[in-house]
């Protein structure tokens, strides 16, 4: 069984910050990436932003010069740093883990951005 716990998710005002954790556990194989995603209600699941193996990062152009990743894929970690939040930012925001065979998923936690 594999777990990814996200944590750091809460209410902020438009142009505040918070960053989000993500560990992973369980009996998951090598990591070769690692991302964030959120999904908003009404929405589709997008992906903003992420790190593999070899350092390589992208990210949703909603987000770059906003957000900054983070991740050491050896210990299963990985952040998300979020600067200037917008109100559009609201959504759940997920942390997921790529093997070579599966992504695993973790249930996500809240971002609410307020004005």
């Amino acid at each position: 069984q594999v777990n990814l716990l996200e944590s750091g998710g809460g209410l902020v005002q438009a142009g505040g910050s918070l960053t989000l954790a993500c560990a992973a556990s369980g009996s998951i194989s090598r990591i070769h990436a690692m991302g964030w995603y959120r999904q908003a209600p009404g929405k589709r699941r997008e992906m903003i932003a992420s790190i593999d193996g070899r350092g390589g990062i992208q990210y949703h152009d909603d987000v770059r010069g906003r957000f900054t990743i983070s991740g050491d894929l050896a210990k299963k970690t990985a952040a998300l740093q979020m600067n200037s939040l917008k109100l559009e930012d609201t959504a759940a925001y997920l942390c997921a883990a790529e093997d070579p065979v599966t992504t695993y998923w973790g249930q996500g936690t809240q971002v609410t951005v307020s004005l």
